[in-house]
């Protein structure tokens, strides 16, 4: 069995706080292994330790991640920043992220969220009216698309 599965068993069974301290020191002897600040981060996260997942998860993203957990780390970063209230900086990470994973429906809305924050209300709306053109699976919301997609463009349009 390998540490990795042997860190996220103690994770489960409820012992966080040993799997966190095994990851920060995983993290320190290896500085240059991506995966080991990102693994860091995500129990950082995932702990409401955000402030100090911050550096994992940056470390991690300028290591070079898979791109999946690439993905994951441009969301966790960009979120992380968002609930500390680090709102330019979540929308640049989140930019980031939507420009290496275009497709990525998740970095979208939650760029919308940092948007709202920022006071961008117009944007924010039209990339969530897109994720959800885009996405529903609703027959009703299809019928609509066309509209919905207008609207996305131009929230204040009036005819």
């Amino acid at each position: 069995m390998d540490l990795n599965t042997v860190l996220q068993q103690l994770r489960q069974a409820g012992k966080t706080e040993q799997a966190r301290a095994e990851w920060i020191s995983l993290a320190a002897m290896h500085p240059q292994q991506a995966q080991v600040q990102y693994e860091t981060a995500c129990i950082h996260d995932s702990m409401g330790l955000e402030s100090q997942a911050v550096p994992y998860y940056l470390a991690a993203i300028d290591l070079g991640l898979p791109e999946d957990d690439l993905r994951g780390a441009y969301l966790g970063l960009g979120s992380t920043y968002r609930t500390l209230g680090q709102f330019e900086e979540s929308k640049q990470i989140f930019e980031r992220g939507m420009a290496a994973f275009p497709e990525a429906l998740e970095l979208r809305v939650f760029l919308a969220m940092t948007l709202y924050n920022l006071a961008d209300h117009h944007a924010a709306m039209s990339l969530l009216l897109d994720v959800i053109a885009d996405t529903s699976a609703d027959k009703e919301i299809q019928s609509y698309q066309r509209a919905i997609r207008l609207y996305a463009q131009d929230l204040e349009r009036q005819w």
